[in-house]
């Protein structure tokens, strides 16, 4: 599992507790290694509560509710789902805000079997209103969005993960950004994330235009509507197949339009192997992806 998101989460952190007062991290035993020094330097702002996710939220929550920055981290499947009633309720129905940081993603950590694997975790947390949702493709995205995240009032969700692209490019704004411009009435294809050099590497030789984001929620609708060219969008994301499609449909509802939906499926797939294993199953990996698009935009023969 590479290491680099999360190194740099952890490093932005460290300097974030030495140089605001109103930070503080709370950990569920993940990554306490990270943090030794902080330990010494700010005992109350860098708070290990075990394993136990349930707490872990609502001490964040509790740190928000006295005028702090809370940053919640541990494993997405423990962060999101095991404690999404607490995320709901000390969180949102509070009205406060804090940054949850997760490791783990889809499955980063094969070897650990399914109760360290998590697809829908962006999908629930998108059912929180005002949610932000950032997924990052690139350290230094990590590090841009996870001071923003700090100095916003918001939720954020930070999902981190092992496999990063080859340069940044996320918009500060979290726009969709152009990486390549496609001729009019080409279609358009939005890479989430770490999908993004491996979206590249599927649209050789097409004729596409190919948007990045690195923020899912809130959706760029206004830059998608500016870039597109023609009826057909795809977009590819690191988690459940489907999860932005409905904001995209939303976002052209007044416009007929061919919609792309590219995930990991919504199936157990019991078996361990690598990240690579699980990319190549679930036509995740480049070669997986073209095949995908290929077949979308070949006409159907009446």
């Amino acid at each position: 599992m590479s290491e680099e998101m999360r190194n740099r989460f952890a490093s932005v952190t460290n300097e974030l507790l030495d140089t605001n007062e109103r930070v503080a991290i709370v950990l569920a035993d993940i990554s306490g290694d990270k943090f030794k020094e902080a330990q010494q330097k700010h005992p109350f702002r860098r708070i290990n509560v075990g394993i136990r996710e349930q707490l872990l939220i609502n001490v964040g929550a509790g740190m928000a509710l006295a005028d702090m920055r809370p940053i919640v981290h541990t494993f997405a499947p423990f962060l999101v789902e095991r404690a999404f009633e607490q995320v709901k309720l000390g969180f949102a129905h509070q009205g406060v805000g804090g940054v949850l940081v997760s490791i783990g993603g889809s499955y980063d950590t094969p070897a650990y079997g399914r109760t360290h694997q998590s697809t829908g975790d962006v999908a629930l947390m998108a059912t929180l209103p005002g949610v932000r949702i950032q997924v990052p493709g690139h350290p230094d995205e990590v590090d841009r969005l996870l001071r923003n995240a700090v100095a916003s009032t918001d939720i954020v969700y930070i999902r981190l993960d092992a496999t990063t692209n080859s340069a940044p490019h996320a918009a500060e704004d979290g726009r969709l950004k152009v990486v390549r411009q496609g001729a009019d009435g080409t279609p358009t294809i939005i890479a989430v994330g770490p999908m993004l050099d491996r979206v590249l590497e599927a649209a050789e030789g097409m004729d596409a235009t190919v948007l990045y984001t690195a923020t899912v929620r809130p959706f760029d609708a206004a830059g998608l509507r500016k870039h597109m060219t023609d009826d057909s969008v795809a977009i590819i994301e690191p988690y459940l197949e489907g999860t932005s499609a409905g904001v995209i449909s939303a976002a052209l509802a007044d416009r007929t339009h061919r919609l792309l939906a590219i995930g990991v499926p919504n199936i157990e797939f019991r078996q361990y192997g690598s990240i690579e294993h699980h990319d190549r199953a679930h036509g995740l990996d480049a070669a997986g992806l073209r095949a995908r698009i290929e077949s979308w935009l070949t006409p159907v023969a009446a």
